[in-house]
């Protein structure tokens, strides 16, 4: 694989590998608002669709009389498999096809899947439905790349990102703290069908929002997406951004998926109390963690240094302090305010990341490099972690050890200081390869 830097953007048009790059696809003005707008809103829905089940899963559990390995498997394997597998060959038809209609159809899929999860009479029914919303969230994120790279100047790209990533954040905040609130009044059912039927809304803004995104020009010498998935492997610099995407689902995965039920169990609050007191800070301090990576990866690109990744370490060793802390507070108040380091590194660390993948992989790759860094993050942390946390919590409690929920919650600690070591290793790898 040639590994390309940021100058080669910059051309009129650019060809790398097989896909031939015309610069009119370049929006400006309003129309590029409207792009980055639709993929904020897609962003936001996807999110608020993958994180209701978390403050919904107290209501779930009781009503569907599940267990926390149940639950863990819910949030966790039946999950995240199907969405990391699957974003392989999504990000190809991304790629290589029209990025719009991809991301339109997985909105529109997921969303339809998400309603369907509030007619759930039992486990098996449920776990079906969250694979259905999987395989349409695989899509967002490489489809979304892939739209930013061919419709988004390059010396914008990371604000770009960031502002796409800003729909985490902000879909937690919203699924924490209006799906709490929701729930408490209404019943976890009808929160999930009003989820669905909210994105099938916004999937068809998207589709009028984006414009045309014609299908790309290629050599004839095009690799099947595997072949190429593994000859980005190859590059030393984009292997140890994946192992640090590994980490990084560890940390971030069981944090999501338990910390409702850790404060709802250990500190006495109701899903609407946690939804609205950490899912309000999650989404301020993720908003400001994604759009501040953002901006910082710009400025770092522009200066030339090829120092992209240690801030974000950084970032995540001071979580990691904090986290533990939070575990073992005595009070609800300051858990939830030691969980903030956390909330903002996760957030800040994706810009980088995805940014740094981009200029490794080179154009014609972004949706691809993308896919792969999802399936780092998406599959191993949490087909496991959530598992992990679930038995730890199960067995602390069968014999009778207090704060079980939260001695398997250190799992993410762990994995924060784990994924910062990586992060400095693939700063060096990715230095060395846009300087060649």
């Amino acid at each position: 694989m040639t590994e390309t830097g940021p100058a080669s953007t910059r051309l009129p048009m650019v060809m790398t590998g097989a896909a031939l790059f015309p610069r009119d696809e370049i929006v400006s003005g309003w129309r590029q608002w409207a792009v980055l707008a639709a993929l904020f809103l897609v962003s936001l829905i996807s999110q608020i669709d993958r994180i209701l089940p978390f403050i919904l899963a107290e209501a779930i559990r009781s009503d569907l009389d599940l267990s926390d390995t149940q639950i863990g498997l819910i949030t966790g394997v039946a999950f995240a498999i199907c969405y990391s597998l699957l974003s392989l060959p999504l990000a190809r038809a991304a790629d290589r096809g029209s990025p719009r209609l991809v991301l339109v159809a997985c909105v529109l899929g997921w969303s339809v899947m998400t309603a369907l999860g509030g007619l759930a009479a039992g486990f098996l029914f449920l776990a079906f439905t969250r694979l259905g919303v999987a395989f349409g969230e695989a899509g967002a994120v490489p489809s979304g790349h892939a739209i930013i790279a061919r419709k988004i100047a390059p010396d914008r790209r990371g604000l770009a990102i960031g502002i796409f990533s800003v729909g985490i954040p902000l879909g937690t905040m919203v699924g924490f703290a209006a799906g709490g609130a929701l729930a408490d009044a209404l019943g976890w059912r009808p929160v999930l069908i009003g989820a669905g039927a909210l994105g099938v809304l916004i999937g068809l803004f998207a589709l009028l929002a984006l414009g045309p995104t014609p299908t790309i020009r290629h050599s004839g010498d095009a690799r099947p997406f595997l072949e190429e998935s593994l000859t980005l492997l190859s590059s030393r610099a984009f292997r140890w951004l994946f192992i640090g995407a590994v980490g990084l689902g560890f940390a971030a995965a069981p944090f999501y998926a338990f910390s409702a039920p850790f404060l709802i169990r250990t500190h006495g609050f109701t899903a609407g109390e946690v939804g609205l007191s950490f899912g309000l800070l999650q989404g301020a301090l993720g908003i400001v963690g994604a759009v501040a990576g953002g901006r910082g990866f710009d400025r770092a690109v522009r200066a030339g240094t090829g120092r992209l990744l240690g801030v974000p370490a950084a970032a995540l060793l001071v979580a990691s302090v904090c986290t533990v802390a939070a575990l073992f507070a005595p009070a609800g108040w300051m858990a939830i305010a030691l969980c903030v380091p956390a909330m903002f590194a996760f957030a800040f660390l994706m810009p980088w990341c995805f940014g740094a993948a981009h200029l490794v992989a080179g154009q014609g790759r972004q949706a691809m490099a993308s896919s792969l860094l999802m399936i780092g993050s998406g599959l191993f942390g949490p087909s496991l972690g959530p598992l992990l946390v679930g038995l730890i919590s199960d067995t602390a409690t069968a014999c009778e050890i207090p704060n079980g929920l939260g001695l398997g919650l250190l799992i993410v600690p762990l994995a924060s200081v784990i994924t910062a070591a990586v992060l400095l290793i693939a700063n060096q790898r990715v230095r060395e390869a846009l300087s060649r």
